[in-house]
């Protein structure tokens, strides 16, 4: 399943939302055109290592720096489906969040969904040395707000059957709860996988907590 559109008009321009895809946009590109060993520079350093996290932690917790990658690495993706897929999201999503919230009130709920799915992934997987990047957590925290807050929404999604697709209206709570569905499996799953590139436990983590602190924040 794909969706293309939902059927919530939002009242507001999302300001915030669209500032999210542009400095992902232009983040991807320095990516793109920096050498391999910069890019690897700018992957150690700003990217989540969980055991690096878990070593440093247990060294020196007041360190700062350390805190660092849990929202620098939100805005770092591995390839174009990844970058394409998470603003496709946030951009079918998102407007409606941030017009519930407002626009700086939105912007701190992605960041704190985003460290919140973080730490969730370093809780499970604190031995992994594979950078854990990518704007997913975050955005599955404005899919568990949407779901809590337009559940009777429609979703256009785009079905796959087998040669053939078709278009059809889904509720949010249908999809988004399959969505839901997947990542857990997919992450109950990774538990028993040796080195998977997919940080399928900041999905789960960045959902619930979106499903949490939207009720924390007062309606615009």
């Amino acid at each position: 399943m794909f969706p293309i559109r939902d059927n919530i008009p939002s009242n507001s321009t999302p300001f915030v939302m669209y500032g999210i895809i542009l400095l992902n946009a232009f983040i991807f590109y320095q990516e793109m055109i920096i050498s391999d060993s910069e890019l690897e520079k700018m992957m150690s350093f700003s990217g989540l290592v969980p055991f690096d996290f878990m070593q440093g932690l247990s060294a020196n917790p007041a360190n700062l720096f350390l805190y660092m990658p849990l929202v620098t690495n939100l805005f770092l993706h591995g390839g174009w489906l990844h970058i394409i897929g998470n603003m496709w999201y946030l951009k079918i999503f998102g407007d409606n969040i941030e017009d519930r919230m407002g626009h700086g009130i939105f912007f701190l709920f992605y960041i704190l969904c985003g460290v919140v799915a973080n730490v969730v992934q370093i809780l499970i997987d604190p031995s992994s040395h594979i950078p854990t990047i990518g704007a997913s957590g975050a955005i599955s925290g404005v899919l568990g707000a949407y779901l809590v807050s337009f559940p009777s929404a429609k979703v256009s999604t785009v079905v796959f059957l087998f040669i053939f697709f078709t278009v059809i209206d889904i509720p949010a709570l249908l999809f988004l709860g399959l969505w839901f569905f997947m990542q857990l499996q997919s992450g109950a799953a990774s538990l028993n996988m040796v080195g998977t590139n997919v940080a399928w436990w900041a999905h789960v983590g960045g959902f619930l907590a979106g499903m949490i602190l939207v009720n924390l924040f007062p309606k615009r």
